[in-house]
C-alpha cells in the first residue's frame, strides 16, 4: 500500500514538473502571466523561463526514472529534491529581506514549498527501502584464518 503510494506520488510530481516544465519552454510568455504571482517578481525574461523550463523537465524525468529504476531511485530523486528546497528556500529569504510580502508563502505553497516537501517525504522513503533491501540481502559468510 505505502510502495503504491510512493510510486504513484512520484508519478504525480514527475508528470506535473514536466507538463511545467514543457509549458515553460513552449509558450514562456503565457506561462509567465498564467501563473499567479510570477508577474510580481520582475519582467518577463524568456531565456530565464525557458532555462527553469529545461531543469523542471529534469526534475520530472528524475522522479519518473526513479519510479522505472529503484536501484537509482535514491539519489535521482534526493537529488530533484535538493533543487527543489533550494527554490523554496530562495522564496522564503525573498520575504526575510523584504522582496515580498509574507502573503507570497501561502500563495506560492502549492507549488514551490508543497513539491519540496513532497520530494522530501518520497526520498526519505525511497532511503527506508534502500536500507530494507541491504537488510535482506544475504551476507557471505567470513572466513578467517
Amino acid at each position: 500500500m505505502m510502495k503504491t503510494l510512493c510510486l504513484g506520488t512520484a508519478v504525480v510530481l514527475g508528470t506535473a514538473s514536466e507538463a511545467n516544465g514543457l509549458f515553460m519552454l513552449a509558450l514562456p510568455e503565457s506561462w509567465y502571466f498564467a501563473v499567479p504571482g510570477v508577474t510580481t517578481t520582475g519582467p518577463f525574461n524568456q531565456h530565464f523561463i525557458r532555462d527553469i523550463g529545461l531543469i523542471f523537465l529534469f526534475l520530472g524525468t528524475a522522479f519518473l526514472i526513479g519510479v522505472a529504476l529503484p536501484r537509482y531511485r535514491t539519489v535521482l530523486w534526493a537529488a530533484s529534491t535538493l533543487w527543489l528546497w533550494g527554490h523554496a528556500l530562495f522564496h522564503f529569504w525573498e520575504v526575510a529581506v523584504g522582496i515580498c510580502g509574507p502573503s507570497a508563502l501561502a500563495r506560492d505553497f502549492p507549488a514551490v514549498t508543497l513539491p519540496a516537501i513532497i520530494g522530501a517525504l518520497l526520498t526519505l522513503w525511497a532511503i527506508a527501502q534502500d536500507r530494507t533491501a541491504e537488510d535482506a540481502r544475504p551476507r557471505a559468510l567470513a572466513i578467517t584464518p
